[in-house]
C-alpha cells in the first residue's frame, strides 16, 4: 500500500495544482518506476556488497604478497587490487593468452576448486630472478619447461598458503594447489555457463609489471555467502583482535631468530703486523682470563658471561643481564 496523506497535505497539494506551482506531469514522471533488464543468461549471483567484501579480503592478500614474495625472490613487489567483477566462466576462459600460467587450487573444506592465473610476462619475470637474473620479462613468448614448471609450482605454492590468513573472517580455509595448467582446455573446473567472480591484482616488479586474477565460482562461495558482507567481515575482525591476536603474536615473535655475540675482546694491531701473521703467533686481547665477557643480541649488549664448553662445543654461561636502564 502507497503512502497515506494527511489532511493538510491533501489541502497543500490542491492548493499548489491550482495556483500552478504543482505539474501533473511531473508527479507522474516521478511515480514511474525505472525498469532494467535482466539477463537471465547471465544471473547476478553476486552483489556489489559480495564483490566489496573480497576487495577488502584480497587487499589483505595483496599485503601478504608484497611482504612474503620478496623474500624469496630477493627484488621488491608491489601488489594491490585493481578491480573485481562478476562473469561467467566461459568468458574468463575466452579473454586468457597462450601459454598461461593458470594454478587450480583446492579450496577445502569448501567445494570446488578456484583458479589463480599470473600473467606470462610476470611468470617469465620470476623465473628470470630466481635463476640468477635481474627479474626481466621476455619478449616473445614461449612454452616454460619442467624446470621452469617446479620453480613457478614453488611459487603458486607460496601463494596458495597465503590465501589461509585473509580468508579467517569469514571462514577457515585451507587451500592447496593441485596443479598448474598451461592450457585453459585442461582447467575447466565448472560448466562454461556457470557464473564467478573475478579479483584482479597488479604486480609491479621493478620494470615488469602484471595481473594476478583470481577466479572464485558461485558454487564455491555459495554456503558462506552470508558472510560476503563488510559488517559480518568488520565484525569478525574486531572479535579476533582481542588477546587471542595478541598471543598469537607474542608466539609469532618468540619464534624469531636473533643472532647473539659473545667477545672474547679486542685488539688493535698495524697492517704491516696483521700482513706477517703465520700460524702460532698470538694476538694479546684487552680481556683478562677470568673477566666476564660481554654478549650481544643483535648490535645491543644485553649480557655478561664467562666462557666453557658444553660437551665439544664452546659456551658461556650468562652471570647478569643489562636492562635498559642501566645502558
Amino acid at each position: 500500500m502507497g503512502d497515506v496523506l494527511s489532511q493538510s497535505e491533501i489541502d497543500a497539494l490542491l492548493q499548489g495544482l491550482a495556483s500552478g506551482e504543482v505539474d501533473v506531469e511531473d508527479i507522474q514522471k516521478d511515480s514511474e518506476k525505472s525498469v532494467k533488464n535482466y539477463d537471465f543468461k547471465r544471473p547476478s549471483k553476486f552483489s556489489k556488497e559480495h564483490l566489496r567484501t573480497m576487495e577488502l579480503i584480497f587487499e589483505h592478500y595483496g599485503r601478504l604478497l608484497s611482504t612474503n614474495l620478496p623474500v624469496y625472490l630477493r627484488k621488491n613487489i608491489q601488489v594491490n587490487v585493481t578491480s573485481s567483477e562478476s562473469v561467467t566462466f566461459s568468458e574468463f576462459t575466452n579473454a586468457l593468452s597462450n601459454p598461461v600460467i593458470l594454478g587450480v587450487v583446492n579450496f577445502q573444506p569448501l567445494p570446488g576448486n578456484i583458479i589463480v592465473e599470473l600473467s606470462s610476462n610476470v611468470a617469465y619475470a620470476i623465473l628470470d630472478r630466481m635463476l640468477g637474473g635481474q627479474g626481466d620479462t621476455i619478449d616473445k613468448l614461449r612454452d616454460f619447461s619442467e624446470i621452469e614448471m617446479g620453480i613457478l609450482n614453488n611459487i603458486l605454492s607460496i601463494c596458495t598458503g597465503l590465501l589461509r590468513e585473509p580468508w579467517k573472517n569469514v571462514t577457515d580455509i585451507s587451500p592447496v594447489l593441485e596443479r598448474i595448467e598451461t592450457n585453459t582446455q585442461f582447467a575447466q573446473i565448472i560448466a562454461p555457463n556457470e557464473m564467478i567472480s573475478i579479483i584482479t591484482l597488479s604486480i609491479n616488479m621493478g620494470n615488469v609489471s602484471g595481473l594476478m586474477n583470481v577466479c572464485l565460482p558461485f558454487m564455491t562461495l555459495e554456503s558462506i555467502l552470508d558472510n560476503l558482507n563488510t559488517k559480518f567481515w568488520f565484525t569478525s575482525q574486531s572479535m579476533n583482535n582481542g588477546e587471542d591476536t595478541r598471543e598469537n603474536l607474542e608466539m609469532l615473535l618468540k619464534k624469531v631468530q636473533v643472532p647473539v655475540k659473545a667477545y672474547l675482546g679486542r685488539s688493535q694491531i698495524t697492517v704491516n703486523d696483521f700482513l706477517g701473521l703465520q700460524v702460532g703467533d698470538i694476538i694479546r686481547l684487552g680481556t683478562k682470563t677470568d673477566s666476564e665477557l660481554d654478549v650481544y643480541v643483535g648490535q645491543y649488549k644485553k649480557f655478561s658471561a664467562v666462557p666453557g664448553t658444553d660437551h665439544d662445543k664452546y659456551a658461556v654461561r650468562v652471570t647478569s643481564v643489562y636492562r635498559e636502564e642501566e645502558e
